[in-house]
């Protein structure tokens, strides 16, 4: 059975639960119900689309799963969308949840997210106070439940980014390494990308005039928002700093392969003498300057060994090698 949670509350407090199985279910004024499903099958969708009559459009959505984060106004009818993520290894999950919301009911169905509202829903039955504004403020505290759950994933990613920012600047990265670095940098932009949606659902529900949402709920909102752009801020300044990882790390690529041709390039003309005067007298023409010279040999030897001796102490002081 997908349906998690299903009761029915007034003032704040749970009265009674309110089984999909009901048939005509009703609420007196006051009341208002909070489902919550997890993957629902078709048929206990289908119980929900007849009794609360939701939109085709919006149960369209729903049934796809696969939508970025948005708020859209179906007569009194709120239907949201947010993003859910949690951090596994290298990589972030991601899930969803829609919510409808309308005047007596609130239903929250989630979408391959691991996490559970039951907490959530033991915190808002323990502040009566605040759950009595209604299905409004449910819908606050859920989008607050999931916002929540970013900031972690935000810490993690920063302590990664920080230790291969370290690793970058005391050696070189091997090809492990460096292929982690291009999983975070992918993974920490798509994160971006759901960030977006996300900042303009919150502006749109604690500034604009929507059914269902009260006055002196939206301040709530503007909260959850707040917290949205903190998390945004933060990952543009990973995202930064993952940019000056890349660049220090070329740098550095660039550097030790110049330093690897500069010794190349030493070792080659310290060679290239000896090879030269070698050459030179292994032709073995008859007629040669200091061909039959008793101590040719060895002349040409220290000759060889001075020149080459100069220009590795040289090159030393130039540090080509």
């Amino acid at each position: 059975m997908s349906v998690v949670a299903s009761y029915v509350y007034k003032d704040g407090k749970r009265l009674r639960e309110a089984p999909l199985t009901q048939a005509g279910l009703r609420l007196k004024p006051g009341e208002f119900v909070w489902i919550g499903l997890h993957d629902p099958t078709d048929e206990e969708f289908d119980v929900l689309v007849q009794r609360y009559r939701l939109h085709p459009l919006a149960v369209e959505d729903a049934l796809a799963a696969h939508q970025m984060p948005k708020v859209e106004v179906y007569g009194r009818e709120l239907f949201v969308v947010a993003r859910t993520a949690a951090r596994i290894d290298e990589r972030i999950a991601y899930g969803e949840t829609h919510i409808f919301v309308g005047d007596d009911h609130v239903i929250s169905i989630r979408h391959g997210s691991s996490r559970a509202h039951k907490t959530l829903r033991a915190q808002l039955e323990a502040s009566p106070d605040e759950l009595k504004r209604g299905p409004d403020f449910v819908l606050h505290g859920i989008l607050d439940f999931i916002v929540d759950a970013y900031a972690p994933i935000v810490d993690e990613s920063e302590d990664a980014v920080l230790e291969m920012e370290q690793k970058t600047l005391d050696a070189f990265l091997s090809r492990v390494e460096i292929r982690r670095l291009f999983t975070l940098r992918r993974e920490l932009l798509k994160f971006r990308r759901i960030m977006g949606p996300m900042e303009e659902v919150t502006r749109r529900l604690q500034s604009l005039d929507l059914p269902c949402i009260d006055a002196d709920v939206r301040p709530y909102f503007r909260d959850v928002s707040d917290h949205v752009q903190r998390v945004n801020s933060r990952l543009g300044g990973l995202n930064d700093i993952l940019s000056s990882v890349f660049e220090v790390a070329n740098l550095l690529e660039q550097q030790r392969q110049g330093g690897i041709t500069r010794k190349l390039a030493s070792w080659a003309a310290l060679l290239a003498v000896p090879t030269a005067i070698a050459g030179i007298y292994g032709m073995n023409f008859e007629f040669m300057p200091e061909l039959h010279w008793r101590y040719g040999y060895y002349g040409a030897i220290a000759l060889m060994a001075a020149i080459c001796t100069g220009l590795f102490i040289t090159f030393k002081k130039t540090r080509w090698l």
